[in-house]
């Protein structure tokens, strides 16, 4: 009994012991840290807030000369009226910005400031018109500039906002300057409109508006023109093809990303050139992964000179390949 008594009271003195020696163990380079929260909140990232955009805005570009008043902004979107515009109309505000924000998702950020100028007229300045980011005339605004109509209903007016739209997608995407594409032969290669129909297209299915897009398609399906030649069908014979077969959206997107990379431009990544019919369908076929001479041929035709700069344009280009 005295025996068990001296045997757990040693063992009593050996556990003291550890436990003042685990107590005590580690030493100066082993002192736990203590992570305390920052006063002044340095660490945390804080949120930019932008600015409240002009209540007023006098238009010093082409011929427009009128003083525009803002009746809607938020972080992506700011609407002017001139003084003719119903000021019920209320639509532009949620469909315009929905458009840039799925623009700005799909092909990627349009300068520093999130924001599009969108600015509509009753009555005068029929048609409409883009401003860039990197360009003055609209105060290095990304703006779109919308005439002559009533504006009313958002049905039957969707089209030419949308359109105005795609020409900030095809000269400011990716970082890149310019349209290389825009106008026709030999200073471009689909004139004004022909890649603002697929865009319109894709846009409209992208915000589930699937009756308009079916409606926009019905419109330009069987659209003739004369570029490059007579009876050319651009959305018909082109573009509904490339994009139901090669990746929809996807296809557009890599288009315009090969054109940034691989057109030349200068030490401000302006775009230095137009391109060329070779270059055109040699770009498209990187961006669908699929040799489209065929589709070409059947779209544009083909001649001799359109065949020497596709041969020109994959020695120029030889990394884009299909």
């Amino acid at each position: 009994m005295i025996r068990k008594f001296q045997v757990g009271l040693l063992c009593l003195l050996f556990w003291a012991m550890g436990s003042t020696m685990v107590a005590c163990s580690g030493g100066e380079d082993e002192e736990p840290v203590v992570e305390t929260p920052d006063p002044d909140g340095e660490e945390e990232e804080e949120e930019e807030t932008l600015s409240v955009p002009p209540e007023s805005w006098t238009e010093h570009w082409h011929d427009h000369r009128q003083v525009l008043e803002r009746v809607y902004y938020d972080d992506d979107l700011v609407v002017y009226f001139d003084k003719d515009v119903d000021r019920s109309v209320r639509w532009p505000f949620q469909y315009v910005g929905d458009v840039w924000r799925y623009t700005k998702k799909t092909y990627g950020g349009y300068g520093d400031d999130p924001r599009l100028y969108a600015v509509f007229h009753t009555g005068r300045h029929s048609g409409g018109h883009p401003g860039y980011y990197f360009d003055a005339s609209h105060d290095y605004h990304n703006a779109i500039d919308c005439g002559d109509g009533t504006w009313l209903t958002q049905a039957g007016n969707i089209d030419l906002p949308t359109h105005e739209v795609f020409h900030i997608v095809e000269s400011a995407s990716f970082g890149a300057k310019g349209s290389p594409g825009f106008g026709d032969p030999p200073n471009g290669v689909w004139g004004d409109s022909k890649f603002a129909e697929i865009y319109q297209y894709d846009v409209y299915l992208g915000l589930g508006l699937t009756d308009e897009a079916n409606r926009w398609k019905d419109h330009v399906m069987n659209q003739v023109n004369n570029n490059p030649k007579a009876l050319t069908y651009w959305f018909r014979d082109w573009f509904y093809p490339i994009y139901t077969k090669y990746g929809k959206t996807k296809v557009l997107v890599e288009y315009f990303k090969l054109q940034a990379k691989y057109i030349p431009k200068d030490a401000n990544n302006h775009f230095t050139r137009q391109m060329n019919w070779g270059e055109f369908v040699h770009f498209f076929s990187g961006a669908a992964k699929t040799d489209l001479l065929e589709t070409a041929k059947t779209a544009f035709g083909w001649t001799t000179e359109m065949e020497g700069q596709l041969y020109q344009a994959k020695i120029d280009f030889p990394d884009i390949t299909y």
